[in-house]
């Protein structure tokens, strides 16, 4: 623990360029009025750390919703959080052994008393940050989170991602070329206070967007999927019997299914997390858009209030209403993970925010029909299906208005036999098998598809 009158900050350091914000929902503070007499510090119940390349998340569970500020300082970059109505424990004091050596932002944390009744962490940074600093209401099994989001200062660009990764590729020049050409309508994914890099086109404000191209041919350039596993970081998704987390199964078949597509030519595969993060539903759907996947397919592991529920089943976008009640009960499900996971709302740019309207086109959606069928009837091959054909419901991931998108239900990680199956490599294997197998079959009867402009 450090001491607060030493290596902590003063609350108002002299002469440092200082940034002061309250959390905020609107205008309100959130805050449980402190009433005297009655006021008692609250439980820090848990601390939680989620790094990755995109942010670093931190996470303090409590017992009660409380009032907190924070600011950030220069040379060096550090992040001030006070929270009030708090004392030092043992759970706010494992915080600084959460911190991990290969966090890409922080490089230490400390705490300390700063005055009674007010705990404040100093985290020390490697580099600039536009922090996100917000509270969450009780759900699911949460109590009341503080939620600090560190976000670097100038946003990451999916294409960048993506060429990274392909680097010592054959067709890397040709995909560098997107990064120079990416559609304006679709911008690098950013939060407020980030910058958008210089190779991202930023429309004018009030601009309406530019028309969408035709589709026409585009040599050379490969069939690019983009693999969406569900859920991750905060929001674990259904949890089954033993324990399995639907987050960390459906990552490995993403990751499986990645290393198959990227080794057929002519074909890569782009992943919206590939590690334990959190990952907001809208911001799934804009990655997608800014690396222009030729399709999107989210894969999950489905749950059911009885544990006899099993199948595999593939889902498109419906415009219309769910195909059956159980099929609203899983869209509404699937669509509450921002909820649980996380989403500081208003924080991403309102280019994001406007992904989640209705803009699917029935084009996209018969498309999306069309690769679903494909997938269903491979899959049938090696799991019994839920439903002989193409489920359809309202899921907020599969509104992207120019990429045919599909929502793999892999299994029913609540049946104990195929929780078993969805652990072992083998199955998890046959499964990106399977899904391969499908894409090439839609792709081989439909090329034109593979070549929008």
């Amino acid at each position: 623990m450090a001491d607060a009158s030493g290596p902590v900050p003063p609350m108002t350091p002299p002469a440092a360029p200082l940034r002061r914000k309250l959390i905020a929902g609107g205008c309100t503070l959130l805050l449980l009025p402190l009433v005297p007499g009655l006021a008692r510090a609250a439980t820090i119940v848990a601390v939680r750390t989620w790094p990755a390349d995109e942010y670093t998340r931190v996470t303090l569970e409590m017992d009660t919703e409380l009032k907190a500020e924070h600011f950030t300082l220069d040379n060096p970059h550090r992040l001030v959080v006070d929270i009030e109505g708090v004392q030092l424990s043992a759970a706010i004091n494992d915080l600084v052994s959460k911190i991990r050596p290969n966090d890409p932002y922080i490089s230490a944390v400390r705490v300390g008393q700063n005055r009674p009744n007010v705990v404040r962490l100093v985290f020390d940074l490697k580099q600039d940050v536009a922090p996100q600093v917000f509270t969450l209401k009780p759900i699911g099994e949460y109590k009341y989170r503080l939620v600090l989001d560190l976000y670097p200062k100038i946003a990451q660009d999916p294409l960048m991602a993506l060429l990274k990764d392909t680097e010592n590729d054959p067709l890397a020049g040709i995909l560098e070329s997107l990064a120079q050409g990416g559609p304006s309508e679709a911008p690098i994914p950013s939060v407020e206070g980030q910058k958008l890099p210089p190779t991202a086109r930023k429309p004018p404000e009030g601009a309406p967007p530019p028309p969408r191209t035709a589709p026409g041919p585009r040599p050379g350039r490969p069939i690019l999927v983009a693999l969406d596993p569900g859920h991750g970081g905060e929001d674990p998704g259904a949890i089954g019997k033993r324990g399995t987390r639907e987050k960390d199964i459906v990552l490995q078949i993403a990751l499986r299914l990645k290393k198959l597509i990227d080794a057929q030519p002519g074909m890569r595969a782009y992943l919206t997390r590939d590690r334990d993060y959190f990952v907001p539903l809208n911001v799934r759907v804009q990655k997608a858009r800014r690396v222009q996947a030729d399709l999107f397919i989210s894969i999950h592991a489905d749950a059911w209030i009885k544990p006899t529920a099993r199948g595999s089943s593939v889902w498109a976008l419906s415009q219309h209403g769910a195909t059956s009640s159980a099929a609203r009960w899983l869209a509404k499900k699937e669509n509450d993970a921002d909820l649980i996971g996380g989403v500081n709302l208003g924080a991403h740019n309102a280019q994001v925010a406007k992904v989640l309207l209705d803009l699917s086109t029935g084009a996209q959606i018969n498309d999306s029909i069309r690769v679903g069928t494909q997938v269903l009837k491979e899959i049938g091959k090696i799991n019994k299906l839920h439903k002989n054909r193409i489920e359809r419901a309202g899921f907020a991931v599969l509104k992207a208005p120019d990429i045919p998108s599909i929502l793999i239900e892999t299994a029913f990680i609540s049946n104990p036999q195929e929780e078993q199956l969805l652990r072992t490599p083998a199955h998890q294997q046959r499964i990106a098998h399977a899904v391969l197998s499908g894409i090439q079959d839609y792709f081989s009867a439909h090329p034109a598809l593979a070549r929008r402009g």
